[in-house]
């Protein structure tokens, strides 16, 4: 993996976690905004789970796999997102 990679990987990590801390600013001030104050030690879990966020985020990073697997057909198999819907398993010698 190259520097420029790592370091914009790196970035994307910090940008998810500031956007997940600036939801959680924007919820703790609507709810006090309705005099429903959020206790501080339900913030303090939440920035907790930030954390823990930014840590799998980098971990996933320096291992070279993604987060989240969104589209996987199984161990082997290919990704159902470069699999044509009109395509059928039996019709394609690639996908057997």
């Amino acid at each position: 993996m190259s520097l420029a990679a790592l370091l914009i990987g790196l970035l994307n990590c910090i940008l998810l976690v500031a956007i997940l801390v600036l939801l959680g600013a924007v919820v703790a001030w609507v709810a006090s905004a309705f005099a429903w104050p959020i206790p501080w030690n339900i913030q303090r879990l939440y920035l907790l789970v930030c954390l823990i966020v930014f840590i799998i985020c980098v971990a996933g990073l320096l291992v070279g796999s993604p987060m989240v697997h969104f589209f996987r057909a199984g161990v082997g198999g290919p990704a159902l997102a470069a699999v044509p819907p009109w395509t059928s398993r039996h019709l394609s010698p690639m996908l057997n």
